[in-house]
């Protein structure tokens, strides 16, 4: 390395000298700041620990099961004639009897109140008839049950403790990253409490769930951690410990938080209501895909397209099966998944703002929307006159036929039912690539109902002659709709 020399004598070379030396003083603490953002954790997590635990609790749970109890049995050799004859007899002269028995269980989960209301799993306390918290410094308390969440798995329970209790507080998990530090603590495998530590490993993960939002940490998660606390650096709870992915049952680096953002809103209804209110549209909606894309006109592959509109808010609003839906509430929609979020959000009885591409052109609605916990599920399907039977023909690699009283009777259709049946679809075509297959019903092509093979094969010529690259499709399969874009190839 070469050095640099100044003259004692010098003044410039003093200035110079002064200047170098605040410089490389301000480079290094640059540095040393950027390797501390980049660490992100401290030298040690034991004052962390010592803070958080107090508000950590264990959770027993007691369960009753009716045990179906034989009577005498049979002492006779398996397969042997007679066992039959025994079994029927010693029935009659000794009935099994139902059995109580009492089974087990543990978890953990945390206060969120000075007054005890604590946050779990629902898993962790379902069923259970008895409800016990163990504390950190070693008291015992019932909980009584206050509401439930199946489908975010989340259960808010109380106690009643003669002092104001230690709690933690929830912080916003859509602003953590992807490698920031996390600390889990719970009682994995029932070895009272215990803490890891891990960083993020994904975020907006989806397992089951319509609204999940799952945290994916390497802090080990074990069978007993499930309704824990996953907290941020800040001791912020950013997440609910809920699943491991394992072969075992241990912890291979592969665990799943509820996301904080998901949690805070079903424990403000539980707390409010002792249930959850969410918001509901009433409407099936699908992913758009390129080729719906292409076919649709749309700029971009986004927003959520309608498959079919029951009766409900969406169609009091004047929402259309076709319609794909922009924006909710004045937010973009990337996707179904997104507005589903977007929708549940949303408070019961709300007026909203629903923007819609609906030919070639944007519609705002104005959805008052309904409450999805008491929505109907059933979808109302249009009717309309028999076609006439038509002899199968072929397009984009599929044999269509109309719909005679045959074919709606071997694909369990009811009269009323139009479209065109789909007889054949050959493999390694767009369309069976994309899903298509015989029994499948084509309701639509290019937005316009289809009732004889003549129609499909005008719109597919049709969607040519205007230039387009795909065509869209609405099929139907065992009643169910969803759209599909298939390319018209060259």
């Amino acid at each position: 390395m070469k050095a640099l020399v100044f003259s004692k004598h010098n003044p410039t070379d003093r200035y110079q000298t002064i200047f170098v030396g605040a410089f490389l003083v301000l480079a290094l603490l640059m540095a040393q700041m950027v390797s501390a953002a980049a660490r992100g954790a401290p030298d040690s997590f034991a004052d962390l620990a010592e803070k958080l635990s107090p508000a950590v609790v264990n959770i027993t749970t007691t369960t009753t099961v009716m045990r179906r109890g034989p009577g005498i049995s049979p002492q006779v050799p398996e397969g042997s004639p007679f066992e039959d004859l025994f079994r029927d007899f010693l029935d009659r002269g000794n009935p099994p009897q139902d059995r109580p028995r009492s089974t087990t269980a543990l978890g953990s989960g945390f206060i969120i109140s000075a007054d005890g209301f604590i946050v779990t799993n629902n898993h962790v306390i379902d069923g259970a008839d008895e409800i016990v918290i163990d504390f950190f410094d070693g008291r015992q308390l019932d909980a009584k049950l206050i509401g439930t969440d199946p489908k975010t798995d989340i259960a808010l329970l109380k106690v009643e403790a003669d002092e104001t209790l230690p709690y933690v507080s929830f912080g916003d998990s859509d602003v953590s990253r992807v490698g920031d530090w996390v600390l889990a603590i719970g009682n994995p495998l029932g070895q009272g409490f215990s803490v890891s530590a891990g960083i993020i490993s994904a975020r907006k993960r989806s397992l089951q769930g319509a609204y999940d939002d799952f945290i994916q940490t390497d802090a080990a998660i074990n069978r007993g951690n499930s309704g824990g606390p996953l907290f941020n650096m800040d001791g912020e709870v950013i997440g609910v410990n809920t699943a491991i992915i394992s072969p075992n049952g241990g912890s291979i680096g592969l665990g799943f938080s509820m996301s904080s953002n998901v949690v805070t809103r079903v424990v403000d209804q539980l707390q409010n209501f002792g249930e959850t209110r969410r918001g509901w549209l009433g409407v099936r909606i699908q992913d758009v895909d390129p080729d719906m894309a292409s076919a649709l006109g749309l700029e971009k592959v986004a927003g959520a397209m309608v498959s079919s509109v029951p009766e409900g808010p969406a169609m009091d609003a004047g929402m259309l099966a076709g319609d794909v839906i922009l924006t909710f509430d004045g937010k973009d929609v990337s996707d179904t998944r997104e507005l589903v979020r977007m929708v549940a959000d949303a408070e019961v009885g709300k007026a909203v703002r629903v923007v819609v591409f609906r030919d070639s052109k944007t519609v705002t609605l104005k959805v008052v929307l309904g409450r999805r916990e008491n929505a109907e599920q059933a979808e109302v399907l249009p009717a309309s006159v028999q076609p006439d039977e038509q002899k199968p023909v072929e397009g984009l690699g599929m044999t269509f036929s109309g719909l005679t009283d045959e074919i709606r009777q071997q694909l369990q259709l009811k009269e009323t039912a139009t479209g065109v049946a789909v007889l054949e679809v050959q493999e390694g075509t767009d369309a069976f690539d994309k899903g298509i297959r015989a029994g499948d019903v084509i309701a639509e092509v290019g937005q316009k109902k289809v009732e004889t093979p003549a129609d499909v094969t005008t719109a597919f010529d049709a969607a040519k002659e205007a230039g387009r690259k795909s065509v869209l499709l609405l099929v139907r399969r065992e009643g169910e709709p969803r759209f599909v874009g298939l390319s018209l190839g060259e």
